[in-house]
């Protein structure tokens, strides 16, 4: 039996869903605000579980990582958040800081352009086609569509839609491995988030910090996620980039299905409208364990926290090719300019 813990760092809360084997023993969410306040909170919870591994908040990213290992560098690229930068690391370097100091046995995972699934040609001029905690929303969903269907993870074809309360992302999976992804920055429209950037707003705006990622969402029409089912233009807005993202994946993948996920996809009567829209493709809601309190990402990252423990879903790790994962996610972008950032961080 092994007993593991897998962290979602969501945008409004943390979610943490414990398994000993596959049973769950730990179904909690936590404040975002709460872990930045607090950082002996993620430790207190880890501690208490008495987890085997854990599958640490991972952002954009890296190879598989022990937190004994984790420095600036790492820090850095899981949240491509710049020195000098207004927006803050305090809060999850103080979090890691206090996990490292108890010896806690937390590892860090890639993103989607990390994993040697995805084609080189693919990952050109792109950083964020899906991070860390998407990945684990996929490996949920391969495990959803291949004990539904009684197939082999190899069987498995779909389009894993997340509707987070941040961004809107999608990821491509193809004989049970993840081919292609779009992030919630490269994407279309999310709730908070704008989405990807016209080239000509960054270039009028002069500057562009990382709290404008956060910004320019659906909600600044409807500032509450219930507001979205009454606002036409808004719902449109959002609905329409959603399907865009799963269409335009389509071209990598032929799905048997389309799951959805995420907490804006839980309003009443959104998931209906999205269904309509994306006909005549398969839709249904991404299925998982029996929990209240947490989120899809956060249950995926515990199967991928008990496979790379040795455990029962050690087969979906290894198809996954997630101890496979390699590089950065700055590895692929042609403009020089950015060579002098990988400098700094000597990346």
């Amino acid at each position: 039996m092994v007993r593991v813990i897998g962290i979602d760092p969501g945008t409004k809360s943390f979610d943490f869903c414990g398994l000993d084997d596959d049973r769950v023993i730990l179904d909690i969410s936590v404040q975002t605000r709460d872990i930045s306040n607090n950082p002996a909170l993620m430790s207190d919870i880890i501690i208490e579980t008495g987890a085997d591994l854990v599958v640490g908040p991972s952002g954009y990213g890296i190879p598989v990582t022990s937190i004994k290992d984790i420095g600036e560098r790492e820090l850095f690229l899981m949240s491509l958040i710049k020195k000098g930068d207004k927006k803050s690391l305090l809060g999850m370097r103080n979090s890691i800081n206090r996990m490292k100091q108890h010896g806690l046995p937390v590892f860090f995972i890639p993103g989607v352009i990390h994993l040697p699934t995805v084609p080189y040609y693919r990952k050109i001029n792109k950083i964020d086609m899906g991070t860390a905690d998407k990945v684990c929303s996929a490996a949920l969903a391969i495990q959803d569509q291949a004990k539904r269907h009684s197939k082999r993870y190899d069987e498995t074809s779909l389009i894993m839609l997340e509707m987070g309360f941040g961004y809107t992302a999608a990821i491509a999976v193809k004989n049970g491995k993840i081919i292609d992804g779009v992030g919630g920055s490269t994407g279309n429209i999310g709730f908070l988030s704008m989405g990807c950037v016209d080239a000509e707003l960054a270039y009028l705006l002069g500057g562009f910090n990382k709290d404008l990622i956060f910004k320019g969402g659906v909600e600044m029409m409807v500032k509450k996620p219930e507001g979205l089912m009454e606002n036409e233009n808004a719902l449109n807005a959002y609905l329409d980039g959603a399907v865009k993202d799963v269409l335009s994946l389509t071209a990598s993948v032929k799905p048997e299905e389309i799951l959805v996920s995420g907490r804006i996809s839980k309003l009443k009567g959104l998931f209906e409208e999205l269904k309509g829209r994306l006909e005549p493709l398969k839709v249904r809601r991404l299925g998982g364990f029996n929990v209240r309190n947490i989120k899809e990402a956060a249950q995926g990252a515990a199967l991928i926290a008990n496979g790379l423990a040795g455990g029962k879903f050690e087969e979906l790790v290894d198809m996954l090719k997630i101890k496979e994962a390699a590089g950065t996610s700055l590895d692929y972008i042609l403009l020089p300019e950015i060579e002098a950032l990988k400098k700094d961080y000597e990346i």
